[in-house]
């Protein structure tokens, strides 16, 4: 946790993780846990890329995967 791009990419996956526990707990849970690897992978993409000095794409990656969330998972649909 050395970098912006550690904090952030963290601060994404931390968000998933809250989502899917959240809607686990559900007695009906309405996602598939495959549907949070895409944005689980992006955010470990974005890391590395922002890492080695590419900040425009970490930004672009993260921007994509903040838009996958909210049309594929909705977090704010009850």
């Amino acid at each position: 946790m050395e970098t912006i791009y550690d904090w952030l990419s963290v601060a994404v996956f931390a968000g998933l993780i809250v989502l899917f526990l959240q809607r686990s707990a559900q007695e009906k849970p309405r996602d598939k846990m495959i549907y949070y690897a895409p944005p689980t992978i992006g955010c470990a993409v974005a890391n590395y890329v922002g890492n080695h000095g590419y900040a425009l794409f970490f930004y672009l990656i993260i921007a994509a995967i903040l838009v996958y969330v909210w049309y594929v998972l909705k977090p704010l649909e009850r």
